[in-house]
């Protein structure tokens, strides 16, 4: 339900013994975005968000940061989503327009540099399904090479709120608005070289819009490790544009027969039209499928070794079940997978026919199982991680210590990373998500188990992620299950739905144990959804059907939220005995920085928590709610 009422401050319930009022600067955010963008000047971050978020080999600039010919584009406060609107889909809610020969975007590295990603939107075709552009890029005023920009995997029309009623025919308004170009270049620049992207005469898109630019210094390749055999050696050939899934599958079927140690991918582009999987003697169909394991599957590097599909998962004759697509890995068990990058040709979630855009790494995943270095884009999902029960029951086995780290998972229809069907004691760590279409990361402790009792989803830690821009739902995202962690973080940029979100929709086996969300910093999270009927806060607690319990907020950093700080939701539930501890929360755009709405049933102890610049007030109680918020500094 919509919240009933705004800026009803120190109701019942209500202590301010718990609250530190102080006036930090509205700067502070953009001078932590400029730390992370590594611009210098930038003032000092706190702890907190210096230790926070993924420590990868890239860094991201800020087109509005740099110099630039073009119309900056700015979202407005209440950053609207789903209406064709550029800069609320931008990171920072700011990005570049580029209309004009000679108009550009320009950048100065912090590090060397021999390879470029942008983030970018070019216009649909007329009639949908995308098209393609170059823009020119320089270095020190020197051309370097055009950059091939496409609008085929962006531009989804109809309701959000229905993703699987999206349809790629043009109708309305619009959203996913953005997708990435990349290129390796042929020489290494230095720090301090200047970065132009611009738009000359042969440059003819409509319109160019330029949101942020990665840079990095990409290692050589790996050499081929001793124990592993190429997948040459099986009859696949690189970058001739023909279909090596036959010897991709050899290859990993050899591995796991035990006829090969490890199945090496060279640098090279290797198209792949069919997912890697175990044939199943009893065929059980495309709904019952065998994953593989004990298999062993390096590259060398993802900048190098690049898996690419394009067949759209619905026109490929493969399996599609449950959005599974035809690419990827289907994996039950032990298995490695590294140094690689998987791209779909995804182009859409469920519209059009009820089409989806695939799924690159899916399955049971069992034990032993790790992901590392692993760069996955156009899937529907990165990684769905659990199968139902009534999926071949005898080989039920959750995914118990699996690891995600290193990972690059953007441009999705759908979540990131969902650990389900009773996922423990794994991890995503050290990684980075752009641009999902779903959670970009999510723990769900769904019933579809062989023993609620016992397969419950727990012990899992997201940690030390960067998310960015999900366009659709939450940042991170647990249903359900006990002892999860999630800690250390960025989020920003979230289009509709909270930064982090605690819930029990979608029928979750309970929350118990202690559920901790430490360490994270969240910046422009939030927004309004369901028709804009329901406004979301940064960190969002939702007991829509069941009691939240065990819920710990600490150390935390809440910055230029759309709507409330910390919202406590109207629901089923209640949410006793929340404790948060050591949160900053900044500037809450439209709305208060802790809200309790009407339906709100538990309580809240406060200890250490700094609220300023909040537009309803520091803490809203609303009407009829039966939350209690109270506490003080210092107090256990």
């Amino acid at each position: 339900m919509k919240r009933k009422q705004r800026g009803w401050r120190l109701a019942s319930g209500v202590s301010l013994a718990g609250l530190v009022a102080v006036g930090l600067p509205m700067a502070a955010t953009a001078a932590e975005d400029a730390a992370d963008a590594g611009e210098s000047g930038a003032q000092e971050i706190s702890p907190v968000a210096e230790a926070a978020g993924a420590d990868t080999p890239f860094v991201s600039y800020e087109a509005e940061a740099g110099d630039y010919s073009g119309t900056l584009l700015e979202a407005e406060p209440e950053r609207p989503h789903g209406q064709t609107n550029f800069a609320t889909e931008s990171s920072g809610r700011q990005s570049v327009r580029l209309d004009s020969t000679g108009e550009y975007v320009e950048v100065t590295s912090t590090g060397a540099s021999n390879s470029i990603v942008v983030r970018n939107s070019i216009p649909d075709a007329p009639g949908g399904g995308g098209v393609e552009e170059t823009l020119s890029l320089y270095a020190d005023g020197e051309f370097v090479q055009k950059l091939t920009l496409s609008s085929k995997h962006s531009w989804l029309y109809g309701n959000t709120d229905d993703p699987e009623g999206l349809t790629n025919t043009p109708s309305g308004d619009a959203r996913r608005l953005f997708d990435e170009s990349h290129a390796l270049l042929d020489t290494t620049y230095p720090a301090g070289t200047t970065f132009r992207l611009q738009r000359d005469a042969d440059d003819s898109a409509d319109f160019y819009i330029v949101d942020l630019i990665d840079l990095e210094e990409v290692a050589p390749p790996a050499a081929q490790p001793a124990d592993c055999t190429s997948i040459e050696e099986f009859g696949a050939v690189p970058d001739d544009g023909e279909d090596d899934t036959d010897a991709l599958q050899a290859a990993v079927t050899a591995n796991q027969e035990g006829e090969i140690d490890c199945v090496w991918i060279p640098e090279g582009q290797w198209r792949q039209e069919q997912k890697i999987l175990t044939d199943d003697p009893e065929d059980r169909g495309q709904h019952n499928q065998v994953g593989i394991r004990d298999v062993t599957i390096r590259g060398a590097g993802m900048w190098h070794s690049q898996l690419y599909t394009l067949t759209p998962p619905h026109e490929a004759g493969g399996i599609n079940h449950p959005h599974e697509g035809n690419f990827g890995f289907d994996i039950d068990h032990n298995t490695q997978i590294s140094d690689i990058a998987i791209f779909g040709s995804g182009t859409i979630r469920g519209g059009d026919g009820n089409h989806e855009g695939g799924v690159a790494l899916n399955g049971r995943f069992g034990e032993g199982t790790e992901i590392s270095r692993v760069w996955i884009e156009h899937a529907n999902v990165g990684a769905w991680v659990g199968r139902d029960l009534d999926n071949i029951p005898e080989l039920w086995g959750p995914a118990d210590g699996l690891v995600f780290s290193d990972v690059r998972i953007r441009n999705t229809y759908a979540d990131g990373v969902n650990f389900t069907n009773g996922t423990r004691n794994s991890t995503v760590t050290n990684s980075s998500f752009r641009n999902t279409g779903d959670d970009s990361l999510a723990i769900w402790a769904n019933r579809y188990v062989q023993d609620p009792s016992v397969d419950i989803a727990h012990t899992n830690t997201l940690s030390n992620n960067t998310i960015q821009l999900p366009w659709r739902a939450n940042g991170i995202a647990v249903y359900g299950g006990y002892d999860n962690v999630i800690e250390g973080n960025t989020i920003s940029d979230t289009m509709n739905y909270p930064g982090i979100m605690l819930a029990t929709d979608h029928d979750p086996l309970p929350f118990s144990g202690e559920t901790r969300i430490s360490g994270n910093v969240l910046h422009r999270t939030g927004g309004a959804f369901w028709g804009a009927a329901q406004e979301f806060g940064a960190i969002t607690i939702f007991p829509a059907s069941q009691p939240i319990t065990g819920v710990v907020i600490e150390d935390t950093e809440i910055y230029d939220s759309t709507y409330d700080g910390i919202q406590f939701k109207s629901g089923g539930g209640e949410v006793p005995g929340v404790e948060i501890s050591n949160v900053v929360i900044d500037g809450s755009v439209n709305g208060a920085g802790i809200l309790a709405m009407g339906g709100a049933r538990g309580s809240a102890n406060l200890n250490n928590v700094t609220l300023s610049n909040n537009a309803d007030g520091d803490v809203v109680v609303e009407p009829g709610s039966q939350f209690v918020i109270n506490g003080g500094p210092g107090e256990e």
